[in-house]
């Protein structure tokens, strides 16, 4: 690897994985401690000042954008206002942005899935937020890779998939819904895929843009959650609560929430070969990673 690669937000569950991939590879990154203060305007440029690295891969709103249940508008202004300094700090230095982003960008509308032709159409305020820093990023750093995510599974107890596991602790019925769908991705997948394209970057191949990443085999709300219960039991962990089967506007996040969430990744393994994974490969390890007392479970 001839380039020296900055992670900004390596604390984060991506940040961790993409660092555990990267030194399986041999290949370091620079990994600066979040500041106390958070990662914001004046972080960020006394950084790159200091380490002047041959690409930026920006994680660090990464729970707050990608994991979190609740959305603060505020705080997301504060963060793009971070990410607009970033990239232009990036334009300044001819240094690549690599910006994850989110399926929430779509209305969840289209039937077939998303493609990166398809007119974003945020039907929330993180999706609008989001929005509003991708045309951020591409307007003020041309040598940009936004990678839109799928349903992302981390380590987290407070991410998508450690509220699940919360729910699983419940002796109470849990609506789920069986026509809402999207790729579920675990974060090591996603690790996979953000060092496969910064390898290629490494050989100067100008592949800027836009790509979309989900894992293969799409699957409802209600089926990631019995795939989810169905291992945990296979873990000797007990499953106390039960699903009851709702349709995707009977759920209390369906404003925000795209129905239909699904990627399609064909532009992403055109352009850079890398093939798709299915989301069942990793989840057993990923889920190993859970204390029962950490979501909630006490005998």
């Amino acid at each position: 690897m001839r380039m020296r690669l900055l992670v900004v937000g390596g604390e984060s569950a991506l940040g961790k994985a993409l660092l555990a991939a990267g030194a399986e590879a041999g290949i370091d990154f620079v990994a600066p401690a979040t500041p106390a203060e958070g990662w914001y305007a004046a972080g960020l440029t006394e950084v790159l000042d200091q380490v002047r690295p041959g690409a930026v891969i920006n994680l660090a709103y990464y729970r707050d954008w990608l994991q979190a249940a609740d959305f603060d508008p505020a705080l997301m202004q504060r963060q793009a206002l971070a990410v607009q300094r970033l990239a232009g700090l990036c334009q300044h230095y001819q240094i690549p942005l690599i910006q994850p982003s989110s399926y929430q960008l779509f209305d969840g509308s289209r039937l077939a899935g998303y493609s990166e032709k398809d007119l974003p159409r945020p039907p929330g305020g993180r999706g609008e937020a989001l929005w509003r820093v991708e045309q951020l990023v591409r307007a003020l750093c041309p040598m940009h890779i936004l990678l839109r995510l799928g349903w992302l599974l981390d380590d987290s107890c407070d991410g998508r998939l450690g509220r699940l596991l919360q729910q699983l602790g419940t002796e109470q019925v849990v609506p789920m819904a069986s026509d809402r769908r999207g790729n579920p991705t675990t974060v090591g997948d996603a690790a996979r895929v953000l060092l496969a394209v910064v390898k290629q970057l490494d050989c100067g191949a100008p592949l800027w843009g836009t790509y979309h990443y989900g894992a293969q085999e799409a699957v409802s709300e209600l089926g990631l959650a019995e795939t989810v219960a169905q291992l945990w039991q296979e873990f000797d962990r007990p499953v106390r609560c039960e699903w009851q089967e709702v349709t995707h506007l009977e759920r209390s996040d369906a404003a925000e929430e795209p129905q239909q969430g699904v990627l399609i990744s064909r532009k992403l393994l055109n352009t850079f070969g890398i093939k798709a994974r299915r989301w069942q490969q990793e989840l057993p390890a990923l889920l190993q990673g859970f204390r029962p007392d950490e979501v909630g479970f006490h005998e």
